[in-house]
């Protein structure tokens, strides 16, 4: 346990910004046993399956998907050994160098994090979303998703990994806790009280120790990013919902087209349309 709360010993009584973002509208639930979404690609088809635990995001995306939401939109953001990200609508028809990634609905979708059931293994399918500052419930882009490329990783770097993430969520526990002392903490700072701050520190350290319970990686999980590779750092973070199934090696050769300097392929990659082909009764 020690190893994983270092970061615990310098956090501050401080309020995590919050952002007021709109409410996902209303999606109508499919009743289905699994569903799968063909992307057609200027540089070859894509299969994903879409994971029925994020229903949120699954039925969000078959919506979308029978709109014709995606028809024609860029892969906007490519990074070798990373992901490739597509989804802004406002990347249809872009010119070229136009600065793209902040389009889509007027609508976020409220986080389905199930590490380590999902996580950022090469081919998982993910989505987007704005920054932990602005959005500290970690809410999804309404549209926008990106597929993991990666790299392998050593036991080392793994570690690593995770002990960023556990350190991550025990901060953000931390936080949660601390807004509810806010009025005691305000009053503590004006008195000059320096001994019962830190006394709610401290007790404050106890309750989110007792709250997040540090496990190590799965050994399937560690398997699959020493020999296939991933994003093992963003596990924890954002909502895997979903892999690619068919088509892998379509998306490697996205991530090895040339790109500028945001990210942005030099020769658009689009999402030619996109097709339910599976979703069962």
């Amino acid at each position: 346990m020690k190893r994983f709360v270092t970061a615990l010993a310098s956090l501050t009584l401080g309020i995590a910004g919050v952002l007021s973002q709109n409410n996902m509208e209303e999606i109508k639930p499919i009743a289905q046993d699994e569903a799968l979404v063909e992307l057609k690609t200027t540089m070859g088809d894509i299969v994903v399956e879409l994971y029925n635990d994020t229903p949120l995001h699954r039925d969000n995306f078959l919506k979308l998907v029978g709109e014709g939401f995606y028809d024609g939109v860029l892969f906007h953001r490519v990074i070798d050994s990373f992901m490739v990200q597509t989804g802004d609508p406002g990347s249809k028809n872009a010119p070229a160098g136009k600065r793209l990634g902040s389009g889509g609905p007027d609508y976020t979708i409220a986080a389905e994090i199930e590490y380590p059931k999902h996580y950022h293994k090469k081919g998982a399918l993910a989505a987007a979303r704005t920054g932990d500052a602005m959005n500290p419930e970690r809410r999804s882009s309404g549209s926008q998703f990106y597929i993991v490329t990666g790299r392998t990783a050593s036991e080392r770097q793994l570690e690593a990994s995770d002990m960023k993430r556990i350190n991550g969520k025990m901060e953000k526990t931390f936080q949660q806790l601390a807004m509810q002392h806010m009025d005691s903490i305000q009053a503590m700072r004006k008195a000059g009280d320096d001994n019962g701050l830190e006394a709610l520190r401290q007790q404050l350290i106890r309750e989110t120790e007792a709250i997040v319970k540090p496990e190590p990686m799965p050994a399937h999980v560690k398997a699959d990013y020493i020999e296939k590779g991933g994003t093992p750092h963003l596990d924890g973070e954002y909502t895997v919902f979903g892999e690619v199934v068919k088509g892998l090696e379509v998306v490697d050769k996205i991530q090895k087209v040339a790109t500028d300097e945001a990210d942005r392929p030099t020769e658009d990659v689009k999402i030619i349309s996109a097709k339910v082909i599976s979703s069962p009764k």
